[in-house]
């Protein structure tokens, strides 16, 4: 009985254990399932779906089309056209070697390159591969007459300069994906480039594609440049010409307002089509306006002058010793291009004498000369709307030698760009008020508002009293100094020429035979409306600034200002064909000419066949009698300063284009 039992008792046990096995089994598989589906469900959903909606959907950025560029009449300059791309789905072609022959012959690539990167694609399981880009209308439709499978389409948009190379430099351009990498299109990119859409096609479990959704990309901005077009095509063509005559290795050429700072034109020689732009080297790209560091020599000397005149140390009228062209500071001989004895500081400047220049540098001293020089926006960036810009070189007083200051008053010493030494002429030109140049006039959202507007700095750098003064001693470089080239038909002109000496990098000493010539300018006198540089790089022959570069000026000038329907000021200047001022006399060429006095202005008849009238000069000043036969093509020896008392020949004698004239000036007493 007992063993019996005890064989009974321990079966219930067994099956028991059996039975909480199976169950801790079960239990143990539920829990690992429930803890996978809690994992997949709520830790990996986010994981697992976008590995779901990638292998069902491929996703296809679009490029937004890109902001218009314009000038300040609203004319494109830069803008951008719609045009077909074409992509492949590897693992949708059966056979890559087929499908890369049939491409291959339309767009111009290597077919067994092209198969095998087709083929590389599809063993990587890659969705996508370009096979070309922004093709034009032709090559897009025989593309598309060949349906080949898994090769597709899609619209992009591709930059387009409708005017080839006209303001390459100022605009730039921008790579295959539409990202600006020079100019506006690469400063103004933020702006410009606008917001990306996509494509997404969804395909069913074969991969086969059945449906797609397009999401648009949003239109960039409108930028608005200061630039003129007209304008920018005639500086253009203008420095051009001049570059080839010269036979430079380069020029610049900038026309600015002085008094809003807008920059109208801003040309380079040699220039480039932004449309090839990547088929050229780097060098073609370069900004010479901005990046070109060179010494200004005689065009520095406003710095110097300024600095007098403000300062109190120096007048106009006064007479300075120019030392028969020679002066020795710390050590160091500086000379002049010509023995020059006493001399007006107008005369001296007119004439460009170094001798002049120093001794004015000296009497302001070495800091408050640097002062000037910083006043004037050199050492500095100008802050211009383009990449690349450099701010020069100048060393703080510090650092100047004992005879720095007799080469920076002149010019040497210092590297400045051209777009610095416009603007500090446009300080003079604006009554002592230096305004920020600049080529963004605003900038348009997609909807047409204004969402950007200009406001350059502006920096009082001399006094409207000192800049007034300036002014005319600048005239007199026109009239009777070294700029006589730079006379306008029918407007008055100031300015000052520059020959520089380049540094030999082999030698680093001045070469013989590379110079910089350069002319800045401004028009008319009493209302300056515009400020032009003209810089020759290296030309070879003549290489004087009012040789090669004051010419320049006055063709850039004589179409610019009645185009910007500026008041003519002044008589038309002579040619030897037709020398006269105001208008032709209506009577025979047989009579002597006579000198008419009407509503206190000069007209002068013809004369028989060259010869005219020599004008009455007494009772006026210098400056207005060097005018008057500056216009009439006639050589002023002026002595003495006030009011003209004696000339030679006398008012209303015959004579020619190039005669010599003799006035004698005196102040009443």
């Amino acid at each position: 009985m007992r063993k019996g039992s005890a064989r009974t008792s321990s079966r219930p046990d067994v099956a028991r254990r059996r039975t909480w096995l199976v169950f801790g089994f079960f239990l143990f598989w539920t829990c690992l399932i429930a803890g996978r589906l809690i994992y997949l469900q709520l830790i990996a959903h986010e994981t697992l779906a976008a590995r779901a909606r990638a292998q069902r959907i491929a996703e296809l950025e679009l490029p937004p089309l890109r902001g218009t560029i314009v000038d300040r009449q609203g004319r494109e300059l830069a803008r951008s056209v719609e045009t077909d791309s074409f992509f492949a789905v590897p693992d949708e072609i059966a056979d890559p070697k087929e499908v890369a022959r049939h491409l291959a012959q339309i767009i111009g690539v290597d077919a067994d390159e092209l198969a095998a990167r087709l083929a590389r694609a599809r063993d990587q399981g890659r969705r996508f591969v370009w096979v070309a880009r922004k093709l034009d209308e032709a090559q897009a439709e025989k593309l598309r007459a060949l349906n080949l499978r898994g090769v597709y389409a899609l619209k992009e948009p591709k930059r387009f300069y409708p005017n080839a190379t006209l303001a390459a430099h100022v605009l730039g351009f921008v790579g295959l994906d539409e990202q600006g990498l020079a100019g506006v299109e690469q400063f103004q990119n933020a702006s410009l480039a606008g917001r990306e859409g996509r494509v997404l096609v969804e395909r069913d479990a074969h991969r086969r594609p059945y449906r797609s959704l397009e999401e648009a990309a949003g239109e960039g901005s409108t930028v608005v440049l200061t630039l003129d077009q007209t304008v920018q095509h005639w500086t253009e063509q203008a420095l051009q010409a001049a570059v080839e005559r010269s036979r430079a290795r380069a020029g610049t050429a900038i026309v600015l307002d002085p008094k809003t700072g807008e920059i109208l034109a801003l040309a380079n020689a040699p220039s480039f089509d932004p449309n090839r732009a990547h088929a050229l080297a780097p060098e073609a790209h370069r900004n010479e306006a901005l990046q070109n560091i060179y010494e200004p020599g005689s065009t520095f000397k406003i710095v110097s002058f300024a600095a007098a005149l403000e300062e109190g140390v120096a007048r106009p009228d006064e007479r300075i010793d120019c030392q028969m062209g020679s002066i020795v500071v710390a050590g160091r001989t500086v000379r002049d291009h010509h023995p020059f004895g006493i001399l007006t500081l107008t005369e001296a400047l007119a004439k460009s004498s170094n001798v002049a220049a120093i001794k004015l540098g000296l009497r302001v001293g070495h800091e408050r000369l640097y002062d000037y020089i910083r006043r004037f926006g050199f050492g500095e960036k100008t802050g211009v709307e383009l990449p690349g810009e450099t701010a020069g070189l100048l060393r703080p007083v510090r650092r100047w030698q004992p005879s720095s200051i007799g080469s920076i008053a002149i010019g040497q010493e210092i590297g400045v760009t051209p777009l610095q030494v416009a603007a500090a002429f446009a300080a003079v030109a604006n009554d002592g008020v230096r305004v920020a140049p600049h080529l963004v006039r605003e900038v348009r959202a997609s909807t047409g508002a204004v969402v950007q507007r200009a406001a350059p700095a502006t920096t009082r750098v001399i006094s409207a009293e000192t800049a007034r003064a300036l002014r005319g001693m600048l005239e007199m470089v026109t009239l009777r100094g070294t700029a006589t080239r730079a006379q306008l038909d029918g407007y008055t002109a100031a300015g000052k020429t520059g020959t520089a000496q380049k540094i030999d990098p082999q030698t680093r000493a001045y070469s013989p035979t590379k110079h910089v010539a350069s002319f800045v300018g401004f028009a008319p006198v009493s209302d300056p409306q515009v400020v032009i540089i003209v810089v020759i790089d290296e030309p070879r022959g003549a290489y004087h600034g009012g040789e090669v570069a004051a010419p320049v000026f006055r063709e850039i000038a004589e179409r610019v200002l009645p185009y910007l329907n500026v008041t003519p000021d002044a008589n038309p200047r002579p040619s030897a064909d037709a020398p006269f001022l105001a208008a032709r006399a209506e009577r025979s060429a047989q009579k002597m000419p006579e000198e008419i006095e009407r509503q206190g202005e000069l007209v002068l008849a013809q004369a028989e066949g060259a010869a005219f009238a020599m004008p009455n000069l007494r009772g006026q000043s210098v400056r207005d009698a060097a005018r008057v036969c500056a216009q009439l093509g006639l050589a002023l020896e002026a002595e003495g300063e006030g009011e003209a008392v004696l000339q030679e020949p006398a008012a209303g004698t015959p004579v020619r284009v190039g005669s010599r004239v003799r006035a004698v000036f005196a102040r009443a007493e």
